[in-house]
């Protein structure tokens, strides 16, 4: 696919300088679409979230929006993993690195957050090796520029360490994997994700021993995490449930994964 061939080298220094302060003329309504997207997630209708991205970033280039824009592609990066819709994933990523580079946005948070949605694509989609610079970039400009307990630190390394395991370092992706589960545990009502953390590890876990007794620890630790008091069965607790059941399928807790079969299928038709 040569038409994606500039995610690759990533080169930090292009995406510095002065960022762009000046504002678009006419804007999309951001907030509003995502609010309509994640409803759209709430009720399993995957299809219905694509085309409206799809209208919504048409809208914004209209516009000539360039954040709008933007912030559309972060959320499309994200929408092509879940439908494992590789060519256009990484269609979104070389898009929205584009812009990032032509307004000069890599050292704020903002363009960071959107280059970290681009590197976990571009592990998703096989680009392990070429995401880790990207993260390793993300992972500098937020030292520098949030604090430590910030949530957006657990998403950060929970990815980064799923590189590592795809290239072979697994005593890095262990370290990371533990960072995230620390910054998680700051982070309140944070369930969901500190179980799909354990599920990684798990399978890290397994990759070097598959007899090691802390699988079995990272799995009913996930499966508590689940099942916590007052954690809301919602669309977002579906997602991740739906994320966690190919783990307990491999590791042989096939009455928790038809429990979260279960739990999931209730969850989409009852919204």
């Amino acid at each position: 696919m040569d038409h994606i061939d500039p995610i690759c080298p990533f080169d930090a220094s292009q995406y510095t300088g002065t960022p762009d302060a000046e504002p678009c003329e006419r804007s999309l309504p951001v907030r509003e679409r995502i609010a309509k997207l994640d409803a759209l997630y709430n009720a399993g209708k995957e299809r219905e979230a694509g085309q409206l991205l799809e209208r919504s970033r048409a809208e914004a280039r209209e516009l000539g929006d360039w954040r709008g824009e933007l912030s559309m592609l972060s959320e499309m990066m994200g929408h092509y993993r879940r439908g494992m819709e590789e060519e256009k994933g990484l269609q979104a990523v070389a898009d929205g690195l584009a812009i990032l580079r032509e307004h000069h946005m890599g050292s704020t948070v903002s363009g960071a957050t959107v280059m970290l949605n681009a590197a976990t694509t571009m592990k998703c989609f096989g680009r392990a090796a070429e995401s880790l610079p990207v993260f390793q970039h993300v992972a500098r400009v937020y030292a520098d520029n949030l604090a430590p307990e910030d949530y957006r630190f657990a998403g950060l390394y929970n990815n980064m360490a799923l590189s590592y395991a795809d290239v072979g370092d697994y005593a890095g992706a262990e370290r990371h994997f533990k960072l995230a589960m620390q910054a998680i545990a700051r982070c309140p009502h944070s369930e969901n994700e500190l179980a799909v953390t354990l599920c990684n590890l798990a399978e890290l876990y397994d990759k070097q021993d598959p007899e090691d007794p802390r699988i079995t620890d990272c799995m009913e630790r996930a499966w508590e995490n689940l099942n916590a008091e007052g954690l809301p069965r919602d669309g977002y607790h579906a997602f991740t449930a739906s994320k966690c059941i190919p783990s307990f399928d491999y590791f042989g807790f096939f009455l928790y994964a038809e429990e979260l079969r279960e739990r999931v299928k209730e969850i989409y038709e009852g919204t």
